[in-house]
């Protein structure tokens, strides 16, 4: 069994905000695999899908972002899951606006639902997508920023890097985490 989880947070105040990318790639993997209702469990939406022949869990966490952990953490310990068998996909303000970026393990980069999953687990073994949302303009607070919303002309983009997303998310699912990192990292992916 394999476990995505796409970090946001709850509520359609929150709803396509830079912070929800994860969320949003979650749900793009659920309208893929039949577009399953979710079950609530562990603090999360779980949709449960079968990809080749694999069980997979996508995950939204419903503990606000910064207690992402919260949900991970017995999800992970009730499935007795391998590590190398979870993947968070996650906003990373470090990265330019529409970048991919797939590792099989790191810090947290600054990336509070990251953080909150690092902790819970005790461990940074495990793969991680991020989607790069830039940085503020000017003066504008970081909080704000990713709780705001990609412009118009960001959004078009998004969308495509968000179904990019869901390609890399597939890959790791079907041929493992060398192949999807391969793919998602290439320049052309960008």
């Amino acid at each position: 069994m394999k476990v995505v989880v796409g970090l946001g947070n709850p509520g359609p105040a929150y709803r396509k905000t830079r912070h929800n990318v994860g969320f949003e790639v979650v749900a793009e993997l659920t309208r893929r695999h039949g577009g399953a209702s979710p079950s609530v469990r562990y603090d999360a939406e779980i949709v449960e899908i079968f990809d080749g022949g694999e069980k997979v869990l996508l995950v939204a966490p419903q503990t606000y972002m910064n207690e992402s952990g919260r949900a991970v953490a017995p999800l992970v310990s009730w499935y007795q899951l391998p590590l190398e068998n979870l993947l968070v996909v996650c906003d990373d303000l470090n990265l330019p606006c529409g970048r991919l970026r797939l590792r099989g393990s790191g810090s947290d980069g600054g990336q509070k639902g990251l953080r909150s999953i690092i902790q819970r687990l005790g461990s940074e073994e495990f793969a991680r997508l991020r989607i790069g949302i830039g940085r503020p303009p000017g003066r504008m607070a970081a909080t704000d920023y990713v709780l705001g919303r990609f412009t118009s002309e960001q959004r078009e983009e998004i969308d495509h890097v968000l179904a990019l997303a869901a390609d890399g998310v597939e890959r790791w699912l079907r041929e493992g985490l060398d192949a999807a990192m391969n793919a998602v990292n290439a320049p052309s992916a960008e």
